[in-house]
């Protein structure tokens, strides 16, 4: 995927997210301010996710990289269901460091962000469980847009681990409920 459809394709998200928008606008008749303003940061984080997974920002002679480990291919798909095989393969400190805190890091906004959306959902059990299905989507829509990216479980396990951080933070300072 080149820089040019990536701009075409948050582009057409931004345009899919404004259309949401004004058609609830719409409908509510009113908009809630603080409401949305946790959604644009939703939709930013959303935003930055799609940028860091479907064109990644480190690239060595135009393929992704660091990918050491030997992967078993699956058709003409890179898969790897083995936890921390591709963790404990890299050749430096700091490609490590960028992928554990990258794919952790990205995903603390989204544990933050959906307890103060959708109040079904302040729950930490909720939480990991939307937090793995977002990552298990992208991971699994790697397999039709990447075909030069890997399906890791390494990655749903950090993108995890990241959403559980963020939810950490979210009941650090969410305001206290009165007990009756």
């Amino acid at each position: 995927m080149t820089e040019v459809s990536f701009l075409c394709g948050e582009l057409v998200y931004t345009a899919i997210w404004i259309v949401l928008r004004v058609i609830v606008w719409s409908r509510q008749k009113k908009i809630d301010w603080k409401r949305e303003a946790a959604l644009m940061l939703m939709f930013i984080n959303l935003a930055v996710i799609i940028r860091l997974v479907y064109f990644p920002l480190f690239r060595v002679d135009g393929h992704v990289q660091p990918l050491i480990a030997n992967l078993r291919a699956t058709g003409p798909y890179r898969i790897n269901l083995t936890p921390f095989v591709n963790i404990a393969d890299y050749s430096n400190t700091k490609e490590l460091l960028i992928n554990i805190v990258g794919n952790s890091c990205m995903f603390i906004p989204t544990g933050i962000l959906l307890p103060i959306l959708y109040k079904k959902l302040d729950s930490f059990w909720k939480v990991v469980l939307v937090g793995m299905s977002m990552s298990l989507l992208i991971e699994l829509s790697q397999l039709a847009w990447c075909p030069t990216s890997v399906t890791d479980i390494d990655d749903l396990i950090l993108n995890t681990l990241g959403a559980i951080i963020g939810y950490g933070f979210y009941c650090l300072f969410r305001p206290r409920r009165k007990r009756s």
